[in-house]
């Protein structure tokens, strides 16, 4: 048996089509769940059904498409700007809270909130689309803040992954818990629940 590879279409036009069927689908997935069909995305990018099997081989590679750009866009430069305090900021706790902020604001966007409630409903078919939210969504930060934090000699933190997840809990899973449940909460709780956890996580681990 001969396997054929498919050739995905390069060039500036080809990156145009698949931005707009990108687009297209993310609109189509939030509207439609991932029922949505590929001929209504074909439609809605204004591209024929053959193109977007040109540059998708399925809707479950589409669908990863989506959920990455939108974490990108969502996650992306707070991932860039964190990585440029941690190099140039002294104060762990402003760049601790900065990067906090710029979490929730992202994750608890409509559009973001509303992908992870669809990758939770497929999860169960897709276990992949789980683990691309990870890795895509909080845990891309985990590499450079571990580094950041075993690097600091008034800390003492025996197990990293375990204080990195605790570090999620007090400070960004309470955003995303009660906007699953359409509450968003009020922007002075949400800072003063990002200082306090941000105050509680260095307190607990700092060297006695």
């Amino acid at each position: 048996m001969t396997t054929t590879s498919r050739r995905v279409p390069t060039g500036e036009r080809a990156a145009r089509k698949r931005a707009a069927i990108v687009r297209a689908a993310r609109r189509q997935f939030l509207e439609h769940g991932f029922g949505a069909g590929m001929d209504h995305i074909a439609a809605e990018a204004g591209v024929s059904k053959v193109t977007v099997y040109n540059h998708f081989a399925g809707k479950e590679e589409l669908f990863t498409e989506v959920v990455s750009d939108a974490l990108e866009q969502a996650l992306g430069q707070t991932m860039r700007a964190m990585n440029e305090r941690l190099r140039t900021g002294d104060d762990l706790r402003d760049v601790l809270c900065a990067t906090a902020r710029e979490w929730v604001e992202g994750i608890a966007q409509p559009d973001v909130l509303a992908l992870r409630a669809l990758i939770t409903a497929e999860a169960r078919r897709f276990p992949e689309l789980g683990r691309l939210w990870r890795r895509h969504g909080p845990d891309r930060f985990a590499e450079p803040l571990a580094t950041a934090l075993a690097a600091r000699d008034d800390l003492d933190i025996p197990r990293m992954e375990l204080a990195i997840v605790q570090f999620y809990a007090l400070v960004l899973y309470p955003h995303i818990v009660h906007s699953a449940y359409g509450d968003r909460l009020d922007p002075g709780f949400t800072d003063e629940l990002i200082t306090t956890g941000v105050d509680m996580f260095l307190k607990y681990y700092r060297k006695r």
